[in-house]
């Protein structure tokens, strides 16, 4: 681009144009008229054979094809693109060789000190919701310096591109929604599923994000302002994990709401109606999976992220079958949860099977969770898995789950319906099964009373307490409450971050026990293997990968997670565990194994730095 002149570049832009019409109506022949592929070669003049990039020779002729074209991007054009502009970074030659004389104000800005401007304006925003329509915006425009900025704030900006921030921007989603970051799939859309999967501008989409805003976070059905859960845990993935930004696609399922705010805002982005379930439900998303693996490859993983327990499971053991899939709520979560009790028992003493687990809430996460821990301490015992289940207790809304419960359960709960009495009230539960582990994933904040708190530290010396649900203010209980009801004993996560306490001049650093540890390294791990099916294994693998990273000084500070300033690092090694254990189960397809796939891992990651522009 450089030693072209703009007469020359526009030249070359229309003989391109002419060439990608000539290849056009050349494939209509073919399929109208039946020529061979060397007929193609000699009347294009290329060498080699046409690729059929986008599958649409394997189109039926009564399908309708989208006319994809591509241009060099310059000017004005360039300015606008996200994955290419820089801004104020474009040098001298760069100003001259894309045709930005005049676009831009003649100074020129690096890079780092774009990003020292910018946090410097987002610190700020007083109100977090400010802070992420900024850094949604950013996003927008500078595609690159949005994720350096996140890179080297990571503790500082998780909270604000992820929970519990962008908890508060799905419900506003309707108010705040500026420009679509992903694909919306509605009812309106059935049998065109495919076609719309095409008018994505990416084509090598490795990972897929998907909601139908049933179940956000904790705050409940957001139709299809759940938009925010796949834009902010992609935009995890390649902040953390390494997997370019183009590789990665957002989807909304949107089948209705029934959020009846929502269905009288006048403001409100999905359709207006309740939302379809059963046959009508089963039949799109059915539609959805095949035209993704059409569209994309066997190899594509999509990651299911906050559907409602009646869908969740049903969808995740429907499709593990045939697709390459993933539920975050369910085995991200198992996952980096597992991983924290791992890394406890340096903490606590003992083994996993030492100990013993009460959960309060007993949907996606709890029971998600619960088999996890079943099946290490089934792997680390060799106990078969039914007996190891008995280590673990719930209490959903109805009380503890017992046997006697069992022909009224839900098919997901009745694996952990143990011979014990009916009781009704939590702290009733701490008393009689005396668990030396606590875990709240059932999405109702204050449920870990004072007394149930008190309870667990007058049975262990060291209560371990996780109240993991999001956001904030649906946490079971506080930092400070959970040190100050145990006198500084209590080992503390939570889902949501929550600053340090002073108790008795000792500072202690509450752990966040966040999926954003597990997923974006699993799914690098993943993708460099070119894994064809998830396996359980590849879940504790990755458990195991992350308790390893936790340091004595991590220890030192009550901590059982280590901190996300190091995140790619613990991801890359995250990674190689699961993809060694990808190759060691035989699902690999990326052959041959790399010879260290720690170092692999680092050279797959995306960088956000700055390239040069010829």
């Amino acid at each position: 681009m450089m030693s072209l002149s703009r007469h020359s570049f526009l030249k070359r832009l229309v003989r391109e144009q002419k060439v990608g019409a000539l290849m056009g109506s050349l494939l209509k022949e073919i399929r109208n008229g039946g020529h061979s592929v060397a007929d193609t070669e000699s009347k294009a003049g290329f060498g080699g054979g046409i690729e059929d990039v986008y599958g649409e020779d394997c189109a039926t002729e009564d399908q309708v094809l989208t006319p994809w074209t591509a241009s060099v991007a310059s000017g004005y054009t360039l300015l606008r693109d996200p994955h290419y502009n820089k801004g104020l970074a474009f040098t001298e030659v760069e100003r001259d060789a894309h045709y930005l004389r005049g676009l831009l104000p003649p100074a020129i800005l690096t890079q780092e000190l774009q990003e020292k401007k910018l946090i410097q304006n987002l610190r700020q925003y007083e109100v977090p919701l400010h802070r992420y329509i900024a850094m949604m915006d950013l996003q927008e425009r500078n595609e690159g310096l949005f994720y350096k900025l996140l890179i080297d704030n990571v503790e500082e900006l998780l909270p604000v591109v992820y929970t519990p921030t962008v908890g508060e921007a799905c419900q506003k989603y309707g108010s705040i929604f500026r420009h679509p970051q992903g694909l919306y799939i509605s009812l309106r859309e059935k049998g065109k599923i495919l076609e719309v999967l095409k008018n994505w501008p990416e084509r090598g989409i490795q990972v897929i994000v998907v909601t139908d805003g049933e179940r956000i976070l904790g705050l409940g059905d957001l139709g299809c302002q759940g938009m925010g859960i796949p834009v902010g845990k992609l935009s995890l993935y390649t902040a953390l994990g390494g997997v370019p930004p183009s590789a990665c696609l957002p989807i909304t399922i949107d089948v209705g709401t029934n959020n009846e705010k929502l269905l009288n805002d006048e403001f409100y982005i999905g359709i207006k109606q309740k939302r379809a379930t059963g046959q009508e439900y089963a039949e799109l998303l059915e539609e959805f999976m095949t035209a993704v693996k059409q569209n994309y490859g066997e190899k594509v993983l999509v990651q299911f992220e906050d559907f409602a327990n009646h869908n969740a499971f049903e969808l995740l053991s429907k499709y593990s079958k045939t697709h390459l899939v993933f539920n975050d709520d369910i085995q991200g979560t198992a996952s980096v949860v597992l991983a924290g009790l791992i890394s406890s028992l340096k903490l606590l003493g003992g083994q996993l099977a030492d100990h013993t687990f009460l959960f309060l809430g007993a949907g996606e996460a709890g029971t998600g969770i619960a088999e996890l821990i079943a099946l290490e301490i089934s792997k680390k015992t060799n106990a078969p898995l039914e007996e190891t289940r008995k280590k673990v207790w719930l209490v959903d809304s109805k009380g503890l789950i017992v046997k006697s419960r069992i022909g009224s359960l839900q098919h997901f709960k009745k694996p952990w319906a143990h011979d014990h009495e009916p009781i009704k009230e939590l702290v009733d539960a701490v008393k009689a099964i005396k668990p030396t582990v606590l875990i709240g994933t059932s999405g109702v904040g204050k449920t870990f009373t004072r007394e149930v708190v008190e309870t667990m530290a007058s049975l262990n010396e060291k209560p371990l307490i996780l109240a993991l649900s999001n956001p904030t203010s649906q946490s079971e209980c506080t930092a400070e409450e959970a040190y100050a009801w145990t006198k500084g004993r209590a080992i503390f996560a939570s889902g949501s971050p929550f600053d340090p306490v002073e108790y008795e001049k000792k500072l202690l650093v509450p752990g966040q026990a966040n999926n954003a540890y597990i997923f974006p390294g699993f799914g690098l791990g993943l993708i460099m293997a070119g894994a064809i099916r998830v396996h359980d294994d590849m879940l504790l693998a990755a458990s195991e990968a992350l308790a390893a990273q936790v340091t004595q000084e991590n220890y030192d500070k009550g901590l059982i997670y280590p901190p996300f300033t190091n995140i790619r690092k613990i991801s890359a090694n995250i990674a190689a565990k699961v993809a060694a254990k990808v190759y060691e189960l035989g699902l690999a397809s990326n052959l041959p194994r790399p010879k260290d796939l720690v170092k692999y891992a680092e050279c797959c990651m995306y960088s956000p730095l700055y390239r040069s522009y010829r």
